[in-house]
């Protein structure tokens, strides 16, 4: 269930809804349907910053204790730091009481305490890892010099300029709007996901709701210098370790590619914008049974006339381990060229896998240190002795390291 567009030369050359946005009333998507698109969001905080860098009223170097001196490190930790995810701060949605507050509307006033209690995890710049805190921190920084809430920013700054008349700072979904419900995958039946974030958590790391249309539109307009200058767009492209500011690098082949995905409450989202062929393919999803890496990556294979092999859906039988031949694969698993991390727990005799701000899912063991999921359509192989796990996924592999 979901929305995917294709976009080239500036004109969508193919769209296409399918399922429903809401089950329970039978009510198919379309194309003004909207999702909440997680981290994508953070290319629009991103173009907001260097934005307001562009006016002077920040520049890359400033430091964030100039806004918030009580957070730890805050003297050495500067707006690109916060931009590129070399801050070393706590991410916050990793917080394990997370669920009992993510639903309720939060003040910036708890969320710094939070970030706070939290601490740091590295030096500023000793390491490059994912965490929404720094895309939150931005958020309040710029209502700060703009004196505005958030959702004005991007209304003022974004989203009037380009006429996106489906794209907005999110709030409680709205079936009758047109705005698609959430949903998990089970026992062969579609159940609607009831636990829905509350966007002042998420801000500008996460808060938004667009359509694949409409992401198309952002993406080509950022990168045809309609939004930031050429001078800002080379400064979000610099991707270090495969991330830039706002952006990631993404691998495929000999393709220079540049994007960003999201997971939020059941939605999934990616977009992919290729600039010397001015093409871009985005896709938004109500759900995580639907692999949006995979859809993406084949239709860009298809698109490019690359090699492409249709998925082999065909049975992989399953061996059994006990549960100490489970405990080597255990722990948190990072890449600065994946968009998340992965975390490795067990039940019983069974190993699971869960991603940053995703549903958890049982993998099977297939063979030595391999194990595979037919639902998710992913395959992990552990090499216990170096502490890393390969993820392959959509024709691509990544490696991964234990925390």
């Amino acid at each position: 269930m979901g929305n995917f567009s294709i976009f080239a030369n500036g004109e969508e050359i193919y769209q296409k809804s399918f399922g429903f946005s809401d089950v329970s009333n039978n009510k198919r998507a379309n194309s003004y349907t909207t999702y909440r698109i997680g981290s994508v969001s953070k290319t629009f905080t991103a173009t907001i910053i260097m934005l307001l860098i562009e006016e002077g009223k920040i520049n890359l170097n400033t430091v964030l204790s100039k806004y918030f001196p009580k957070i730890p490190n805050s003297n050495k930790i500067t707006i690109e730091n916060l931009l590129n995810h070399q801050s070393g701060l706590f991410n916050l949605t990793d917080d394990e009481n997370l669920s009992d507050w993510m639903t309720e509307p939060q003040s910036r006033k708890k969320m710094i305490e939070r970030i706070i209690a939290h601490g740091t995890v590295f030096e500023p710049k000793e390491n490059t890892q994912y965490s929404n805190t720094n895309y939150i921190l931005l958020s309040y920084i710029a209502e700060i010099i703009d004196n505005k809430k958030f959702q004005n920013i991007l209304e003022t700054r974004i989203i009037k300029p380009l006429n996106l008349n489906r794209t907005e700072f999110g709030k409680k979904i709205d079936p009758a709007n047109n705005e698609a419900l959430p949903y998990d995958f089970e026992n062969s039946d579609w159940k609607l996901n009831t636990t829905h974030t509350d966007m002042s958590l998420p801000m500008g790391a996460g808060g938004m709701v667009s359509t694949p249309t409409e992401l198309n539109v952002f993406y080509k307009n950022l990168f045809t210098d309609h939004l930031v200058s050429a001078y800002s767009l080379a400064k979000m492209k610099n991707a270090q370790e495969g991330m830039g500011l706002g952006l990631m690098k993404l691998p495929l082949g000999d393709k220079e590619v540049y994007g960003h995905g999201g997971s939020i409450d059941g939605f999934q989202s990616f977009v992919a914008y290729f600039p010397k062929e001015k093409v871009s393919f985005a896709i938004t999803t109500n759900n995580l049974y639907t692999q949006v890496s995979n859809i993406l990556i084949g239709t860009v294979q298809i698109y490019f006339g690359m090699e492409y092999k249709l998925p082999d859906f065909s049975p992989i039988t399953a061996i059994q381990l006990n549960t100490e031949e489970l405990n080597p694969y255990l722990g948190k698993y990072s890449s600065p060229s994946f968009p998340i991390d992965i975390t490795i727990t067990k039940d019983g005799n069974t190993l699971i896998a869960q991603g940053e701000n995703q549903s958890s899912f049982a993998i099977d063991a297939i063979g030595k240190d391999t194990f595979h999921s037919e639902n998710v359509m992913i395959t992990l192989k552990f090499i216990p002795g170096e502490k890393k796990m390969m993820v392959e996924q959509g024709g691509q592999t990544f490696v991964l390291t234990k925390e």
